[in-house]
This record gives C-alpha cells, structure tokens and sequence, in this order.
C-alpha cells in the first residue's frame, strides 16, 4: 500500500482539512438523535410549545448543516483522490513507456493495460472511500457508544458485545481478500489477453474457421474469472449478512428491554427512540466499515501489482565505454572498432530471449536453450544498403531489436559510428533512426500529426516526406487533405496506404539511419521500385536497413545477408548470392521464376 501513500501525501494539508470537516459533520450527525430525546424528555412533558419549536429549528438547522458539512468533504475527497490517481496514472504511463523490450513482454500488454485502468481505479476508490466511510465510520462508533453509555448503561452493553464480535469477522474475513481478489486479476489478465488477440486477429480467426475454437478458449477463461470472482465475492460477502442479522437481533433487544425498562421507570421513552437511532448508527456504521475492508483488499491486490511497475529497476543503464567493455564476455573481434566508415558494426552477437522464470538459472541451465541470434557478425557503411531475408521467425526483426537497444545482447557488441549502442542516451541513439516495424501502426490523429509525430516539422517536411513515402498521392484526393483524421489503427486505409504512411513518418525527420522492417509487403511492385528509387536519391547519405519477405525489395542493395535459424548463412550481393547460396535461389526462383 506504499503506493497509495506516496501519492495521497502530497495532498495532507487538503486531507487533513477534509477529515475535519467530516468529522465536524459526523459530530453533527451524532448530535441528532440526543436533540431528539432532549425535546421528548425534558422540553414536551413541561409542554411549552415555543420551546419545542425552538429546539426543532434547532434540530433543522443542525441536519442542514450536517448535510453540507458531509457533502463539502466528500467533494474534497473525490478531488484529492482524482488528483492523486492522476499524479499514479502518469507515472504509471511514463514508466511503462521506458520498459526495455524484456520487461514489457514480461509484464504483458493486457496486464500493463488493467493496470493502467481497472486497477487505478480500485486504488481510486479507495482514497475516497477511506477519507469519507473511514473518517465517519470509527468516529460514529466509539461515538456513539460514548453517547449511549451516558443515557443508558445496562442497553449499552448490547453493543459492548456486538460491536466487537462484527469487527473480529470483519478483519478475519478482510484478511483472506488480498490474494482472492490478486487471484481475480490475474484472471481478467488472462481473459484481456485473449480478447486482444481475436480483435486484433479477428480475420484470421474467420479465415480458418476458427471461431468454435476461440470461442471455447475464451469460455475457460471466462468460466476461470467467473469462479475466482464468485469464490472472492462469497468470502467478502460473509459479514454483510451477519451484521445484517446481529442489526436487527439487536433493534428487536433493544425495543424488549427498553420497554422493560420504561414500564419499571428506568428509562425515559425518548432514552430508547435515541438509543434505537443510535444503535443503528453504529452498526450501519459497521458495516461501512466492512466495505472498507473490502474495497482495501481490492485496492491492496491492485495496489501491488501498480508497485511492481513503478518500483521495477531499468534492465538497460546507460554504460561508460570502460563498462561496456567489461560487462561482455571475451569474445573473437570481427571488425576494427575504431573504423570511421563503419556506421553499425554487428561483432559476434548472440542473444536470447528471456522470461521472468529464467531471469535467476545459471549459464549451464540456459545452455539447452536455442540462441534467438548467434554468432552474428557483420557491418555496414555509412550511405550504404543492407537487405536482411530469411524464413518467418528467422531472427531478422530481433536483429534491429538489438540495433535500437530495445533488449541488449547477451554476447559481442552492437556499435553505432564505432560506440557500443549501451553507452548511448536512449533518446540520443533512437534519434538517428527513422523506422517503420513490422507491426507499425496508425494513430487515431490527423495525417499532418501522424507523419510529423510530435517533432515540430514544418507542413513543407512532412509533404515531401510523404512525397518520397508514395502517400502524397492518396492525401491529395482526400477532402480534408492532411488534415484528415485517421480511424482508430488506419482502419479506413488500406494496407499499403498504412505502410506508405508509416514510411513517410519515418523519411519525415531525415534520419541517419532508416529501418523498413517488412514495410513493403502491401506495396504494388510499381510503388515499391519507386518507393526505393525515391530513397535512393533523396536520401543518398542515410544508411538504410530494408527486412524484405520479397527478393525484388532488396535485390538492387549494397549487401544482403541471408538468415536462417538465427545465423547468417550468407551475404554479398544479389548476384553473388545467386551463386553461392541455394536458400537465397530457392526463394528467388519461387517469387521471381527460374534463372533459366
């Protein structure tokens, strides 16, 4: 519950204002029914009706007041808890903007998502809950038992003994909800997950016919939250009805032994109208408090998995160059570091992906595993072309995974103009860059504000980016030009407007380096050999990386490296590869037809 702290402490000056007034209104409250008795017992039997009247507006004006005093606290709760889950809500965002690679896929996307959402939301409702039910409840408890205990000791006793038994089953049950309810989130994590992959995948699912199927899938995990939900809501639903029960055992007491003591002259009848008001005061009171309980187990199961986030340490510093260098294993030197005209330098990098449950086994128990990349050496040179193709999950995409910094290699070196990539500043190496990923996608904005993407371009910048991206074309014979707002991921552009788009945003900002991961695949051969012409001239100094499932992509490039199973079975040229790799004329011959 740390986090909830860090962020409601610096709102203690508002809090504690807040707590006053509700206090002062609970105060209000409780002076009601003590009004009351006062003018049954000592104003109406000596019947002078002004004084009644008086002490009524008396009683009026002190419910009024009650009433604004509660409301002006509440209002100030709900405040200090918005603004405070704000303040959570954009660490929170932050935080998970700077994750490496590693930690994201650890955290997952849809719990990174619940977390930013559904479990804020239960920290938020808490802060609330706790300055308002939390302020009112224990001082309308030991309150009103101090109030009953002045009119009534014998009748007061009945709460003596109730009240603590409530509150021993209440704590009891409260304890068992934290692990309930972090059960119940990883649940809706799991159910979050699949439906993001069917919306996300929803035409292959219909392509194949799969719908009976995932259909199925999503009912066990549904069937799975269902049970963890009910089983927690059970539990936590345990007191309410006993409290229920013992509210009105209790009432029906009271109402037996007040008129008991009435008849014996032990007690005034507006002693037992108070008293019974009272009594159920505190035990309302109770059970208020039972539902900060539960809405404390809620927020502590959410609460911590929002302080694994934040509290997560970075898994990539920013190394000096002595570090670098002393953090890898000795390995076998490809290439002269040293050498200017190398602009990216691969030298003998191997690289596994890892999860939380590797993070602590040894060398000796990771060695069974496959190598994502190994053994991966090779350079280029600034203004130079390289092409990288290779069968579907080959390693190709993790290689410029490495050359950004997203995850770090765990043998050799990646350098960027003779620097090891982890001695950079992460916004200082991703600046050279102007990428288009695999899976890029289109933001819900204006195409002025996709293209430019917050860099403070001019509208002449991004209309020739988006000349040399092939995507001027379709803007112009739109009604509202660039400033037509894209639908939600580009859904009212086809699949090569998409990749057009996404390559002008990556040309816009003239990156030194400029990364097409499989950006092409939608683009008409015609568009494509323009697309690479248009590169090729206005952009003859940036040193382009172009990942291609099509030969005809890359086949024009400085160098092209074959990848198979994480390794580099080839490169040079296309003409060279024609001759001396059978992968690469395998799949020329499949695309293009035979050499002969």
């Amino acid at each position: 519950m740390n986090v909830i702290w860090k962020y409601l402490k610096n709102f203690v000056g508002r809090i504690s204002f807040g707590m006053l007034i509700k206090f002062l209104g609970t105060l209000g409250e409780l002076s009601l029914p003590y009004i009351l008795e006062h003018i049954i017992d000592n104003i109406v039997p000596i019947g002078q009706l002004r004084l009644v009247f008086i002490w009524g507006m008396g009683m009026v004006f002190m419910a009024f007041l009650t009433r604004q005093l509660n409301v002006t606290a509440n209002r100030m709760a709900v405040a200090v808890s918005k603004r405070a889950i704000f303040n959570l809500r954009h660490d929170l965002f932050a935080k998970t903007a700077h994750l490496s690679g590693s930690r994201f896929d650890n955290f997952g996307l849809p719990s990174l998502t619940l977390r930013m959402t559904s479990d804020t939301y239960n920290v938020q409702n808490f802060m609330t809950r706790m300055q308002t039910i939390g302020v009112r409840g224990p001082i309308m408890l030991i309150g009103g038992i101090a109030l009953t205990m002045t009119m009534d000791v014998y009748l007061s006793g009945l709460l003596c003994i109730m009240v603590p038994l409530l509150l021993f089953v209440v704590i009891s049950v409260s304890k068992r909800g934290v692990p309930l309810y972090r059960t119940v989130q990883k649940s809706v994590d799991k159910i979050v997950q699949i439906m993001r992959e069917n919306i996300t995948g929803i035409r292959v699912v219909k392509a194949l016919s799969k719908e009976n199927h995932e259909k199925e899938r999503y009912s066990k995990a549904n069937e799975e939250l269902t049970s963890n939900d009910i089983h927690a809501s059970v539990i936590m639903a345990i007191p309410g009805p006993f409290m229920q029960l013992c509210l009105n055992i209790g009432l029906t007491l009271v109402v037996i032994l007040g008129a008991h003591r009435v008849n014996s002259g032990a007690a005034q009848p507006g002693v037992i109208l108070a008293f019974l008001t009272y009594f159920n005061l505190i035990l309302q009171s109770v059970m208020g408090l039972n539902r900060i309980f539960v809405m404390y187990s809620k927020a502590k199961a959410s609460a911590d998995r929002i302080g694994l986030v934040l509290s997560d340490e970075p898994d990539q510093l920013v190394l000096t160059e002595k570090e670098a260098e002393t953090s890898i294993k000795p390995y076998k030197h490809n290439f002269d570091h040293s050498d200017e005209s190398l602009h990216i330098i691969f030298d003998n990098v191997s690289f596994m992906y890892h999860s939380d449950e590797e993070a602590n086994l040894s060398e000796s128990d990771l060695s069974d595993r496959d190598y994502s990349l190994s053994h991966v050496s090779f350079s280029v040179k600034k203004g130079e072309s390289l092409g990288i193709i290779g069968s579907t999950g080959c390693g190709k995409t993790t290689i410029i995974n490495l050359l950004m910094r997203f995850y770090d290699a765990d043998e050799g070196q990646v350098l960027v103009d003779g620097k090891d990539v982890r001695t950079y500043e992460f916004d200082e190496l991703r600046s050279k860059f102007g990428v288009v990923f695999q899976n890029d996608i289109i933001f819900a904005d204006t195409l002025m504000n996709n293209i430019d993407f917050g860099r403070g371009l001019t509208s002449e910048e991004v209309d020739k980016a988006a000349e040399h991206g092939m995507a001027k074309t379709f803007i112009d014979n739109l009604e509202e030009g660039y400033e037509h707002t894209a639908a939600i991921k580009g859904a009212d552009f086809s699949g090569g407007q998409k990749q057009r788009l996404m390559i002008s945003r990556a040309l816009a900002a003239h990156p030194k380096i400029l990364i097409l991961d499989d950006s092409s695949s939608a683009l008409d051969y015609k568009t494509d050999a323009a697309l690479r012409t248009a590169i090729k001239e206005h952009y003859a100094g940036t040193t382009t990386i172009m990942i291609a499932q099509r030969v005809s992509s890359i086949m024009n490039l400085n160098n092209i490296l074959v990848v198979e199973d994480g390794q580099i079975i080839d490169s040079g040229t296309h003409d060279e590869l024609l001759e001396s790799c059978e992968l690469y004329r395998n799949i020329y011959e499949s695309q293009m037809g035979s050499l002969s």
